[in-house]
């Protein structure tokens, strides 16, 4: 994809602001405040110029950014107490998932997010993101002790999808995704998705059925990747970008087609660049989601989820 090699050309200035923030932070200069504060507004001013340049390609190199804030980050900031859930009791542990229990804004709430890894070893670790199929059945045990205890449930979405590999197949990888649908479509408390980076097929609608989806800016959910997309509608991959612009998939063409219910902004030059900003704007959308979410009857929520997930697909022309 040409375009990926156009976008970090993009943000090489942001990037470089980026780096004399923390060397100053790091320092023990004087003015600090309004140093970082002078850099801040450089990137702001940066982002303006770079935004009506983004493409959906470029949405998609930004979503998979080496450097977005992956779940655990998210969870480190949100929830106190955090205690990871291993294993589905069938098969064994997938690291591609994380899966478990914490406190958030006063209440316990189970918490399932895809993690990619930081480094070159915590990656091949945690397959990249990719599930196999015990990982799906991890974070469905997980739902359901969640339902036991009426705990509600938020997951943060951010694969490439699910691993395609021979082992994953054998193991029941399409039963273990529409076991997961169809149960998590079930569940009688509160169920909030956020598509924090990649949302990738069937590997993150594994855990993407609830009462609300929320979305980053920039990140993207769609049926396949466009890489893809392009393989098998065109059979090149130079038709990567004209793949992207077909599919539909940043955060505003899904807010009006309606499958997604908000979008999180992030902040000038994407979630990579401020970690603490992205947080806190997750964090101001999410309670109150949960909150709402709450007031409801199980019996209510199970009839909007129902008729949410009804309308995805339906068009006039």
């Amino acid at each position: 994809m040409s375009e990926e090699k156009d976008f970090y050309k993009l943000e090489k200035e942001i990037i470089l602001f980026e780096e004399k923030i923390k060397e100053i932070q790091s320092s023990e200069e004087n003015n600090k405040k309004e140093k970082i504060a002078r850099l801040k507004k450089e990137i702001e001013k940066e982002w303006a110029r770079i935004k009506p340049e983004l493409t959906p390609s470029h949405i998609v190199q930004i979503a998979r950014h080496p450097k977005r804030p992956y779940t655990l980050d998210y969870l480190d900031y949100l929830t106190e107490d955090f205690m990871e859930i291993h294993g589905d009791r069938r098969a064994g542990d997938d690291p591609a998932i994380v899966a478990g229990l914490g406190f958030y804004k006063g209440r316990t709430v189970a918490f399932i997010g895809h993690q990619k890894g930081r480094t070159t070893r915590e990656r091949i670790e945690r397959n990249f993101g990719q599930p196999n199929p015990e990982g799906y059945r991890k974070a469905l045990r997980v739902m359901k002790l969640a339902e036991k205890f009426g705990f509600p449930i938020v997951t943060l979405i951010d694969t490439p999808g699910a691993y395609p590999g021979i082992r994953a197949e054998e193991q029941g990888q399409a039963e273990a995704i529409a076991n997961n649908l169809k149960e998590i479509s079930k569940l009688r408390i509160p169920v909030v998705n956020v598509v924090i980076g990649e949302g990738g097929s069937g590997g993150a609608l594994a855990i993407g059925v609830g009462d609300a989806i929320l979305m980053l800016e920039y990140s993207f959910y769609s049926v396949i990747s466009p890489e893809g997309c392009a393989a098998i509608l065109w059979k090149d991959q130079k038709a990567v970008t004209q793949a992207a612009e077909n599919l539909k998939i940043g955060a505003k063409d899904l807010l009006d087609m309606g499958i997604i219910d908000k979008i999180i902004s992030e902040p000038p030059g994407g979630a990579h660049v401020d970690y603490e900003q992205i947080f806190k704007n997750v964090d101001r959308h999410l309670n109150p989601t949960l909150k709402k979410l709450e007031l409801r009857s199980p019996e209510e929520r199970l009839e909007e989820r129902y008729q949410k997930f009804r309308k995805i697909g339906v068009f006039s022309e």
